[in-house]
């Protein structure tokens, strides 16, 4: 049933599947990292930095924490398990699911049920011990689309440098500086634990 959910919003697309079971997607919308090493890309990720068009995700910019993500290879062929651990409004929670590979090594599809939309994940940038530079081209059920850029790092901090080839590939994707969201590091978290906050007013939704 859930490879139902998941193959249904991809014929919509007109996506098809090959034999090995990869989807076929159309035409890369961005260049991947040359030579792309998947096996040097697993691992755990933090999440310092985004940009996206996204409005849900500008609301939530006061009190964005670093969240982590793990990649490893899933127990399907052509799949990657993700797990992501973040700490939300008090609360360490934890997100699973599964990165489709595709025919080009570096890009992903994975598809998030709670908004009903389709990701078309690029990794664009990578030295695989330091830094990545992911760009997401999110496309809704109900037609609507967004694009995300984020930069991931092993550890919660990156270099100065780093952070401004990310200032600057946002730039060039044509969004502002004001899209800009530097994430907060309040520590690693175990999902399900509360974690005391300051108290601030809720934005208005």
């Amino acid at each position: 049933m859930q490879k139902a959910v998941i193959l249904v919003p991809l014929l919509v697309l007109g996506w098809t599947w090959t034999l090995e079971g990869l989807p076929v997607l159309p035409e890369p919308l961005y260049t991947t990292q040359e030579n792309f090493d998947l096996a040097r890309f697993l691992g755990t990720w933090h999440d310092i930095a985004l940009a996206s068009t996204c409005q849900h995700m500008q609301r939530h910019r006061a009190d964005a924490a670093i969240g982590k993500l793990v990649l490893q290879r899933g127990t399907t062929e052509g799949k990657l398990k993700m797990t992501r651990t973040v700490l939300r409004h008090g609360t360490c929670k934890e997100m699973s699911g599964d990165y489709e590979l595709t025919s080009t090594p570096g890009r992903f599809f994975y598809h998030v049920a709670k908004w009903g939309a389709d990701v078309d994940a690029y990794v664009v940038h990578t030295n695989y011990n330091e830094y990545a530079i992911m760009i997401m081209s999110k496309e809704k059920s109900s037609g609507g689309k967004s694009t995300s850029l984020k930069l991931y790092s092993r550890t919660m901090t990156v270099r100065d440098t780093v952070l401004d080839d990310f200032k600057t590939l946002v730039r060039q994707q044509g969004m502002s500086d004001d899209t800009i969201i530097i994430k907060q590091n309040k520590g690693d978290c175990v999902p399900g634990d509360q974690v005391a906050e300051p108290s601030a007013q809720p934005e208005p939704q």
